[in-house]
Parts: structure tokens; C-alpha cells; sequence
């Protein structure tokens, strides 16, 4: 056993109209390997915290941001603090379906949810923080309150997180699904240039409020 202290930052998803070769999300292939603390933040507090944590912990860790995001503003406490490698969090309570989610994906989850509470619908929303290890039991928790559960990310859709947590729930709590567990991903394609192509590769408010009217049966 030994220390291995280092931290590996870099982009990961789509960075706008920049082609496949700019635009591929490494952060599910990186949580595929053994030893790598993978993390994702998607918001500038959890930057600071989460890259903080990183940095101090003994194992390597790979830090992916969006590109996207590096303009965002938010607060940030000037004082020092840390979020704990591995521990999700519930960002928005809810009652009627789980969406999991992280990065700047969130973003749009947000939009969904907004549209739905305008048709009484209330969504609990995960932000998963890391990919590796990832928060399974605040996940269950709350499928156990809502029964019901959808992932979504930027990735494609093989062999991805999403695959891996609706292995995990409907393993450890089928009996308290009332639905299938959905998911959102990226199309199965390489992203294109054209920026009507991107819009229509990367995962869009509607899909959201479809998938969970599904789940819900509406």
C-alpha cells in the first residue's frame, strides 16, 4: 500500500461547435478504472470544495469540468472548506420522481423541473458530484420516496453511468419501483459540427419532462 496524491484536471463533454474531436465526455471512462477517484462538479462552490478535497486526498484523482462552465458565477465563500469526495447531493427535494444527474446537465434539469412544477409535479434532484465512488445510498433513499427514478448525463449511452446506477437501484430496491428506470443520454453518434446537429445530439428540456411524464404515466 502506498500514497499516490495527484490530481489530473481537464474538459470533458461538449464544448459547443467544436466537432468530435473537442467534445467527447471521458469522465464514464475514467470511472471505469480501478483506483481513480473520478469527480464532476456543476456549480462554482462545489468547484472550490471538491477541487480542495482532491487535492488533499491520497489517492489520484481526475477533476472534470465543462467548458461551458468556466463562466459561471456563483458564491463562494473566501474561507476554507471542503465536500467530501464521494457523497452526493439532494439539491431539490421532491415527491414524485428522482432525477440523478451531474455537471452541466444540471443546468438543464433545473429547466425541467421548472416546467413541471407548473403542472404540479416535483421532482427530487441528485447532483452526484463524483462518479467514483458513486453515492448510492442517497440515490436509493430517494427512490424509496418516489418510486421512481431517471438518470441524466452527457455521455453516450454504452457503457455508462447511467447503465451503472440502474444496475445498482434495481438490484438493491426493485421492490420499490413503480416504473421502469428511465435514462438521457447523448445520442449514440459522433457530435457534429453543425450546431442544429449539437442541439439535437445533447439531452433537451423536453426529453426530461417526456421521460418523467412517462415514469408517471401521464
Amino acid at each position: 500500500q502506498f500514497n499516490i496524491p495527484i490530481v489530473f484536471r481537464g474538459p470533458t463533454g461538449s464544448a459547443g461547435q467544436l466537432g468530435a474531436t473537442h467534445s467527447q465526455s471521458f469522465d464514464n471512462w475514467f470511472a471505469n478504472c480501478p483506483g481513480l477517484k473520478v469527480v464532476v462538479p456543476s456549480n462554482p462552490y462545489d468547484a472550490k470544495g471538491l477541487l480542495k478535497s482532491s487535492i488533499r486526498d491520497n489517492n489520484p484523482v481526475i477533476f472534470m469540468e465543462s467548458e461551458q462552465m468556466y463562466g459561471d458565477k456563483g458564491n463562494v465563500p473566501v474561507e476554507d472548506y471542503l465536500i467530501p469526495i464521494g457523497q452526493a447531493n439532494v439539491i431539490q427535494e421532491g415527491t414524485d420522481v428522482t432525477v440523478v444527474s451531474y455537471g452541466k446537465m444540471l443546468k438543464t434539469v433545473f429547466e425541467s423541473s421548472d416546467a413541471l412544477k407548473k403542472e404540479n409535479i416535483l421532482i427530487e434532484i441528485i447532483d452526484l458530484r463524483t462518479l467514483r465512488p458513486i453515492d448510492y445510498e442517497t440515490i436509493i433513499k430517494s427512490v424509496k420516496k418516489t418510486n421512481r427514478l431517471i438518470i441524466v448525463e452527457e455521455s453516450w449511452p454504452l457503457g455508462s453511468i447511467s447503465s451503472e446506477i440502474s444496475h445498482t437501484v434495481q438490484k438493491l430496491a426493485f421492490d420499490f419501483l413503480d416504473a421502469p428506470i428511465e435514462r438521457i443520454c447523448s445520442a449514440d453518434t459522433p457530435m457534429a459540427y453543425s450546431p442544429v446537429l449539437v442541439e439535437e445530439f445533447l439531452p433537451k428540456k423536453i426529453d426530461i419532462i417526456d421521460k418523467v411524464k412517462s415514469v408517471l404515466y401521464i
